[in-house]
């Protein structure tokens, strides 16, 4: 029996249902024409084992490259069971899967390992979403971007409810610190402090795609502010009050308030886009010049423009333009574009990602392109 593909597509949210898992159209025609094939095996890692024992840090990302030239083709190697589509199996740290390379062709199969008179039989473990299933890729690189990395489409931020006081005129505040907020709190308690956004600009068109906003904290709504009448007969605002609840960088007057959104816990499998995708990084999250492998940047394209989460890109340096000194002439020629990374895309807005730097040879900056793995 097959290891059913959507792999790993969970990382411990049991509210979440089977029937919300991403099955793309391009992964179900893959299992249709491959679960039974296999995948050749001039496609297999030189050094694939013939059997391997899950761990517990393992990721489908790590298994994938283990076995395969191409991690992000591992539909080919894994197959789909496509009569349980809707309720994909997960594999669990301490299973082991066995390569089966019959026919020219390579399979991933499980199974448990032989002890004693034990015999190898397959096993596939179906099971709601567990805490201790395998994620795409290390959960810990990109959770704390999951929420609080966030462009928005518009610069609403400033329109947003605000810190205009805190308590004893405090100019930084900290965790359980008490902040005075005015603006419209009427839809819910739970809010992420922002600063002020700065706009997106696509490398090559100039126009803005977007506005991301610095994360600061977040702040629970303690009490509601009003509008009365002083002893005088004079109306007074009484903004409302918030607590601080968490800071990653100081909060302070000027700050604005954004509603916190249902928690995503979704762990997209790799795959590759569908069709010709391509666009050039925008911009690198943080403070930093060039950034490296685990490091996010923004890309200038999002759901518009076909992009999906899990998605898996190549980076790609732009060849330069040098003198050819060994012709008389001295043509300027340019040499070829070379691929030296991949990303993984992890969120996706309306019209820019997010994405993991899973691999690359030399420093990322904004304008890099990227395009299909």
């Amino acid at each position: 029996m097959t290891i059913g593909a959507t792999l790993g597509l969970a990382m411990g949210a049991a509210t979440v249902q089977a029937a919300d898992y991403p099955i793309t159209a391009q992964q179900r025609g893959t299992a249709q024409k491959v679960a039974q094939d296999g995948v050749p095996l001039s496609e297999l890692a030189p050094n694939a084992p013939d059997s391997y024992t899950i761990k517990t840090r393992d990721t489908l990302w790590d298994i994938s490259k283990l076995f395969l030239k191409s991690p992000w083709r591992w539909p080919e190697l894994w197959g789909m069971n496509l009569d349980q589509i809707r309720n994909p199996h997960l594999i669990y740290p301490g299973q082991v899967l066995y390569l089966d390379k019959t026919g020219g062709r390579a399979r991933l199969r499980m199974g448990q390992a032989v002890t004693g008179n034990d015999k190898l039989s397959p096993r596939v473990r179906s099971s709601d979403l567990g805490a201790d299933a395998l994620a795409s890729v290390p959960f810990g690189l990109i959770e704390p971007f999951l929420n609080d990395a966030v462009i928005f489409q518009t610069d609403e931020l400033a329109r947003a409810p605000r810190i205009v006081a805190t308590q004893e005129n405090r100019v930084i505040l900290g965790r359980g610190d008490t902040a005075y907020v005015r603006g419209d709190l009427s839809n819910g308690t739970d809010y992420r402090i922002f600063r002020e956004p700065k706009p997106l600009v696509d490398p090559t068109t100039k126009e803005i795609l977007g506005y991301e906003a610095v994360y600061v904290g977040a702040a629970e709504y303690a009490k509601q502010g009003e509008t009365r009448v002083d002893a005088a007969g004079k109306s007074e605002i009484v903004p409302a009050t918030f607590i601080v609840t968490s800071v990653r960088q100081e909060a302070g007057i000027g700050d604005r308030l954004a509603l916190v959104p249902v928690r995503e816990y979704t762990n997209y499998a790799p795959h590759a886009p569908q069709g010709t995708l391509e666009g050039q990084i925008v911009s690198l999250y943080g403070d930093a010049l060039t950034a490296g492998q685990n490091q996010i940047v923004a890309l200038n394209r999002g759901a518009k423009d076909g992009m999906e989460r899990g998605h898996v890109l190549a980076l790609v340096r732009t060849g330069e333009r040098v003198v050819d000194r060994t012709d008389a002439s001295k043509p300027t020629i340019k040499l070829p574009d070379e691929r030296h990374g991949l990303l993984f895309v992890f969120r996706v807005f309306d019209r820019m990602s997010y994405a993991l730097i899973l691999s690359v040879k030399e420093p990322v900056s904004p304008g890099d392109r990227f395009t299909q793995p």
